[in-house]
């Protein structure tokens, strides 16, 4: 049975569409404005597509639809869909760890405040969320000073309420005590509207009160109260400074930082309320499908807005780029928010200045990740069967060894040789290589240039005896390329000339659709996006093209701040600096005297007669 629509059964209208496998499980969810054409567009030369939606297509046994109203609508239905039931083919955004939140029970008879992680009930009101559960409890600690409601739980509330005795709490002036009936429910409900009021950010409003408060009790001569009052003033103050302010006073925007490669990307979002900081996520997302930098923004932006925003809807979201149809994405904001929402990237200021940093919390969140994953044991040995299984090798590669090329227009032309045994890095045995032989800018000679020497000297030292110092006996058990058909054809081409074919496995792994060739197939083998294998070449091979370039920028920087006085037989690092010191300088140095040069006693004349050699007629 075909896979394609019956001509003129797909309404020209917006919908949401899903492919199934055989098995009926959904395995992609899409969006579109018209159904009939997004649907088409599947159904073209693979040759047109991209590999991983052929792949998808490859798994799809059928294909459904549902038309709604809207575009919005269709939104909205896709991302339910997608929440459900967990497409393979879809790109998925996971939290990075458990934010925790401060949450008010409402739905309690006396509502607590306390801190919250999870899944959230509805009902209660929820702020943040915050990077540290110790930071809400810092803030909540001064602010019970001055909003003195309960953070006890409703069993140690009943037993004080049995015994008749508050706890320590209400002595220390930290709870109003309604286990004993020391306030009211008025009361008590005026002091958990003023907490969440202060949360909200309405900050200047809390501070007037409890000011005019402070100054009524004085009038009256109730001293006593007028000082609690002032504690109390004291204390809310110290809370608003532990926010970093981030805008104006009246300014309600989200921040979204973004930090990708080609298999992950990291994501922070700051909520900013009324100029403040107001709480933090992060997430981790893991590209199942191809991506653009729109396409991932507005998967994002999907992620962060469809529940209920815990802390209310911005009037402006910033974003490093935007989003396709970005028109529609700030009507459906607009709709949760009851006024117009604004996507924006920000060009200058504050503003920018956040965005910044959150990209920079995005960024590290990502490195941590990273470190994360590529150290924890499961994990590589994880990676290892894989990588045995997926390319059909003897054995798990304990040593995988990948290469890379770095140049500048063909000058400073290097090669790196990077190592990993266990999947860890084993830097002792990395290797940088100054290419000889190779004129202009041809990648393929520079590999096969590194390669011919690195084998070479594992045939010269492979059967030289445990005694002596080796540096290249041991072979690796699989052998990456940085590139695609080309650098792998270079490599087995080098493999085949020194008789090593059998017993060295290679292959390349191109960068851009991170796609793993090997020899004897035309068409790359697809490793599962998210796989540990597929990470751990990422892994790899983005360390040799960091090798690479670390070595071709020391060469280029040492070339371009060369002198006269380099490369001068007797005249190494430490005469060099004490000759330039004791002169003043190079050109002084290329100025001086044959005679002057002799009289150091310190400066064989055999060096200082090779030093005027060089410098005379050059100052």
């Amino acid at each position: 049975m075909s896979l394609r629509p019956e001509s003129g059964s797909v309404p020209d209208r917006p919908g949401s569409y899903q492919f199934k496998d055989h098995a009926g499980r959904i395995i992609y969810v899409g969006k579109a404005k018209s159904l009939r054409n997004r649907l088409n567009s599947y159904f073209q030369d693979a040759r047109n597509l991209h590999p991983r939606t052929v792949q998808m297509l490859g798994s799809a046994d059928s294909v459904e639809w549902i038309e709604v109203a809207t575009e919005v609508d269709a939104l909205m239905l896709e991302y339910s869909l997608i929440q459900r039931h967990q497409p393979r083919f879809n790109v998925r955004l996971r939290d990075d760890k458990s934010y925790p939140f401060l949450a008010i029970t409402l739905r309690d008879e006396w509502p607590r405040a306390m801190v919250m992680r999870g899944k959230r009930k509805r009902g209660n009101r929820y702020f943040g969320p915050f990077g540290h559960a110790y930071a809400i409890r810092e803030t909540l600690d001064l602010l019970l000073r001055t909003f003195p409601i309960r953070t006890c739980s409703d069993n140690k509330m009943s037993e004080h309420k049995r015994l008749g005795r508050p706890c320590l709490l209400f002595h220390i002036e930290q709870c109003a005590g309604p286990c004993v009936g020391e306030i009211n429910e008025d009361g008590y409900g005026e002091l958990v509207r003023d907490l969440i009021r202060f949360l909200e950010g309405d900050t200047e409003e809390v501070l007037r009160d409890l000011n005019g408060r402070m100054k009524s009790a004085s009038s009256s001569m109730e001293f006593e109260l007028a000082a609690r009052y002032r504690d109390r003033l004291s204390s809310v103050k110290k809370a608003i400074e532990k926010r970093q302010i981030a805008g104006t006073r009246n300014e309600d925007f989200d921040v979204i930082g973004v930090h990708d490669d080609e298999l992950e990307a990291s994501v922070q979002v700051f909520f900013v309320r009324k100029g403040r900081v107001m709480g933090q996520r992060g997430s981790i997302v893991d590209k199942v499908e191809d991506v653009t930098q729109p396409d991932l923004i507005a998967r994002i932006i999907e992620d962060v807005y469809h529940d209920e925003n815990p802390i209310g809807m911005p009037k402006n979201v910033f974003v490093p780029g935007l989003p396709e149809q970005t028109e529609l994405y700030e009507e459906w904001l607009t709709m949760q928010r009851g006024s117009r929402v604004q996507i924006r990237v920000p060009q200058r200021g504050d503003k920018r200045a956040l965005h910044e940093t959150a990209t920079k919390n995005a960024r590290e969140s990502f490195t941590r990740h990273r470190l994360k994953r590529g150290t924890d044991h499961n994990s590589r040995a994880r990676a290892l069967e894989e990588l045995q299984r997926h390319l059909a090798l003897p054995n798990a590669p304990l040593r995988i060894e990948c290469y890379d090329m770095s140049h500048l227009q063909g000058t400073d032309y290097v090669g790196s040789m990077v190592v990993l045994e266990d999947a860890l890095p084993r830097k002792s045995e990395y290797r940088r290589f100054k290419i000889r032989d190779v004129e202009g800018n041809d990648d393929f000679a520079a590999m096969e240039e590194v390669l011919s020497r690195r084998f070479q000297n594992y045939l010269d030292e492979r059967d030289l005896p445990s005694t002596e110092i080796v540096k290249f006996a041991y072979p690796p058990q699989l052998l990456v390329v940085d590139g695609g058909k080309g650098q792998l054809s270079v490599a087995v081409r080098v493999l085949e000339s020194m008789g090593l074919e059998e017993e060295i496995p290679v292959v390349a792994l191109a960068k851009q659709f991170e796609e793993v060739f090997i020899p004897g197939q035309s068409r790359p083998i697809e490793l599962p996006r998210g796989s540990e294998a597929l990470y751990l070449l990422q892994r790899i091979r983005d360390e040799s093209h960091r090798f690479a370039i670390a070595y071709h920028r020391q060469l280029r920087n040492k070339r371009m701040t060369r002198s006269v006085l380099d490369d001068i037989s007797g005249l190494g690092d430490a005469r060099r600096k004490r000759l330039i010191k004791e002169f003043g300088g190079v050109r002084k140095v290329q100025q001086a005297s044959l005679g002057e040069l002799l009289e150091l006693t310190w400066l064989p004349n055999k060096v200082g007669l090779a030093v005027h050699e060089r410098t005379q007629g050059r100052a």
